[in-house]
């Protein structure tokens, strides 16, 4: 009697993650895609609009079909629309947790019910950043081991991230567990508005998942290599404009991105990779982001 297939070896998760992006770097080099920093920027502005999908996956998307208006899995197009898939519609593909891809499909393979606004205009906005959004987003990061702190400082001060927990400061939704300890403290200055919190709060923790602090295993972060200070800092504003514009919340990253844009002709010395994965688990880790759902089996 044959013996059971071995199952298939599964790589260690920061070589998985080297594997991949090796592979996307490949694919820029051969397709000469997004050499430029105006390319780079029409990037990040199409990743804005489509917020159903991981920055990641609406990357892979606007790859196979530049211009695209908005899409969906044919599952979420009949639920949540009304819309049949067009006989012969070709799939876009994305990847898909614990799957190797799944597939959705452009609005024009589609016919139907009018889309609703949220497909329109995707540029809608969420609604101002409240107070208790902010207090919510405390109580979600302490659970990845990130303790968000709301302290007294000068205007000038927005707030910063770092390793280990500080002693004597106010902790906003600390766990009630004492004995827990903190890898990572963020400090945002109280007297900004929530807006303007929100805004620093996701720039900070794109300095840690973009891994400027260094790798982390229990927050699925890779060692790579450090940027240099302006580098690093166009990346953090990059991960800001994707999650922060994506919620309706605008901030001078547009504006920081635009001069970079017009004072750089290339963006060869930035990761773009680490930009799309680190806006992704910000999202999740924050409870911000939306996937399309399939069909339940």
């Amino acid at each position: 009697m044959p013996g059971r297939p071995k199952p298939t070896p599964q790589l260690p998760l920061f070589q998985e993650e080297e594997e991949v992006r090796s592979l996307l770097n490949q694919l820029f080099r051969d397709s000469l895609l997004y050499q430029t920093s105006e390319e780079f920027y029409g990037l990040l502005r199409f990743i804005q609009r489509l917020r159903g999908f991981a920055p990641f996956n609406a990357m892979l998307l606007q790859i196979q079909k530049p211009g695209l208006q908005y899409a969906a899995s044919r599952y979420d197009w009949k639920r949540r629309f009304n819309r049949e898939v067009k006989d012969g519609a070709r799939p876009l593909v994305i990847l898909w947790p614990f799957s190797p891809v799944a597939f959705v499909y452009d609005v024009a393979d589609t016919e139907g019910d009018p889309l609703p606004v949220e497909a329109t205009d995707p540029f809608r906005a969420f609604g101002d950043m409240q107070e208790e959004s902010i207090e919510q987003f405390g109580l979600l990061l302490s659970r990845s081991g990130i303790v968000l702190l709301c302290i007294d400082c000068g205007a000038g001060l927005a707030g910063n991230v770092q390793r280990n927990e500080p002693e004597g400061l106010e902790i906003i939704n600390r766990s009630k567990d004492k004995k827990e300890k903190s890898s990572y403290i963020v400090r945002l200055n109280k007297s900004h508005n929530p807006n303007v919190q929100f805004v620093t709060l996701v720039h900070e923790l794109a300095h840690l998942y973009l891994g400027h602090l260094g790798p982390d295993k229990a927050l699925a972060i890779p060692e790579r290599w450090i940027p240099d200070h302006d580098t690093a800092e166009l990346e953090a504003e990059s991960v800001s404009f994707l999650v922060c514009t994506r919620r309706g919340i605008h901030s001078n990253a547009e504006q920081y991105l635009a001069e970079f844009v017009k004072h750089n002709k290339t963006v060869e010395r930035l990761d773009i990779y680490a930009v799309l994965k680190a806006a992704g688990k910000i999202e999740t880790v924050l409870g911000l982001a939306e996937t399309p759902q399939f069909r339940p089996n």
